[in-house]
Formats: structure tokens, sequence, C-alpha cells
């Protein structure tokens, strides 16, 4: 459950910054069976942030006292957090608080998914199962800026609509793992280069089935709380398919700041300019976190729902 409370204001590391929070999105992460917000480890939620350095540790020579900046973080849903260093990235001038804190985890994941590992090049086709989630919309803007055709599943048609207004190629309206035969007419037969599986072990399956000889599936999320799934060795073997998980869990400190410059170097100044822009469903005020927290268990957004702090 949710609770407000008093906490100190945290002290920093000698590789952190210290943000003053403006405002900061919800991850379905920290909804799941064994978060913080469901009854796992009593913790400081919000894991992605937007906000104003207000200090910076003895080895943190690039950011400065009143840099806007927007980065991963622990602790995001409160007046100030900590933040390590090597996930610090500049805000873009033109971006609300709002939508820059609507980037930092969905668009680092979308980028691991689609670019890092899932290597996207332009005229190649990528599907996204549960589009409408802020890391499905992450995708299918990246691909987009990349070049590549999307295809994207969702059992609303409503959804569907709005993300064809920001370059879904084709929508897919469906809520049952029925969707390989689409997904190869759509694609002359020859299916989906990459897949991003933002649904769970239920369409792992038909994943694999939409795939394109040497075809790469990313494993994301599991909305459907699915963590097992059959796989079929031999189309996997003769199809030369690769199969790999997206998960923060493990990473190292380096690792995350590695994820993190590249994305800077490959993403964001797309995001910059303008060629991409960050999708907010909704904004709710901080006293409203609870409310938040059921319209991301509704399933009713479309994009990231952000909180401002300040």
């Amino acid at each position: 459950m949710l609770e407000p409370r008093e906490v100190p204001i945290p002290q920093l590391q000698h590789d952190e910054v210290l943000i003053r929070v403006h405002a900061a999105a919800l991850n379905r992460g920290e909804l799941i069976v064994g978060s913080a917000v469901h009854g796992g480890p009593e913790k400081l939620g919000g894991t992605e942030a937007s906000g104003v350095v207000e200090a910076v540790g003895s080895d943190v020579s690039q950011w400065k006292k009143g840099d806007r900046v927007m980065g991963r973080v622990s602790g995001a849903f409160a007046e100030y957090a900590a933040m390590y260093a090597g996930q610090v990235l500049p805000m873009p001038a033109h971006l609300t608080w709002e939508q820059a804190a609507a980037i930092p985890s969905g668009f680092i994941t979308a980028y691991e998914a689609v670019v890092q590992y899932g290597r996207i090049s332009a005229g190649e086709w990528l599907l996204v199962t549960g589009a409408s989630s802020g890391v499905g919309v992450a995708s299918i803007l990246t691909a987009k800026f990349l070049g590549a055709h999307t295809l994207g599943t969702s059992g609303s048609a409503a959804k569907l609509a709005q993300l064809a207004a920001i370059g879904l190629d084709v929508p897919i309206e469906t809520r049952t793992p029925d969707f390989a035969q689409t997904v190869r007419a759509a694609t002359g037969g020859e299916g989906a280069n990459l897949a991003v599986n933002l649904v769970g072990g239920s369409v792992f399956g038909e994943c694999m089935r939409s795939l394109a000889r040497d075809g790469r599936l990313a494993i994301v999320g599991y909305v459907d709380g699915a963590y097992h799934a059959d796989i079929d060795l031999n189309a996997t073997h003769v199809n030369r398919l690769q199969i790999f998980g997206i998960s923060n869990v493990k990473l190292k400190r380096e690792e995350r700041a590695a994820t993190t410059r590249g994305f800077a170097r490959d993403i964001l100044p797309a995001i910059a300019d303008g060629r991409i822009t960050p999708l907010v469903d909704r904004v709710f005020g901080f006293d409203e976190l609870p409310a938040a927290k059921a319209h991301m268990e509704s399933n009713a957004m479309v994009g990231k729902i952000v909180v401002k702090i300040q």
C-alpha cells in the first residue's frame, strides 16, 4: 500500500547528485507482486524523475547546482532524491517537467530492447505486444526514428488509434495470442525482425511464431503474470532466433552508466530537437498518487503516468 511519510533528505554518496524533484513517472515494475507498493519490502517509491540539481557529491564534476536534469533514480516520490551521476541526463529545454520525467525509464528500457540488444535497422519490422505502455510507446517512437516499420498489439481500438497517430504502422486489436498470421501478412510473409514482449508468458509462443529468420525477441514485462512458457526449440534452432531479457535488477552501476551514455548519444538528440516527443497520458498531483497507481493498474493509459512533486 502507499503511505505518506516524512523522511530525511538523502545523504549524498561521492558519485551522486541531489535533485529537487519536480515530477516523477510511474512504472509497472513497482506495482507487481513483491514490489514496495504491493506488500514487498518497505521503501520509498519512484524510479525516474526530472528536477533541479541542489548539490553534488565530491567526485561529480559534470553537474552543478541549478542544472535541469532527468534520470533513473531511487525514491523519486519525494521532494528530494539522490541520483547516481552516471544516470543523470540533461533535460531538453523545450520539455515540461512532466514530459522529462516520462523519459528516463521507459525510453532507456526501449533503447536497450530496440537498439542496444535488439539491433533494429532501417527497413526492418518491430512488433510490440502491449504497445500502449510507456515502454511500448517509447519502443515505437524509437524504431520510427531509426527508420523501422512497426506493428503493435492492444485490446483497445481507441488506444491503437492513438498509437497510429504517433507512428504505429500496423495496429493489431487483440488480447489473445492470435496475431502471428497478421504479422506475417503485413510483412510480406517474412515476419517481424524484432519483437518486444511487454505482456508476458501468455504471448511468448505467438511472439516466437511471429519472428522472421534471424529474428530477435526481447522479454521485458509480465502484465499477464505468466512467468513460464513453452519454447519450440526446433523452430528457434532452424530459424536462428535470439531471445534476451531486459532488466535492471542485477545491473552494476557502471553498466547502468554505459547504457545511459548510449541513450544520450543515440536517441536523446532526437528528443532534444523535437524529432521524438514523449507521450504523457495523464498528470496527477502528489497527493493523488494513490489515484495514479489505480489508473496504472486499470491499464487505461497510453504512454506515461506522471506525478507532479513540486
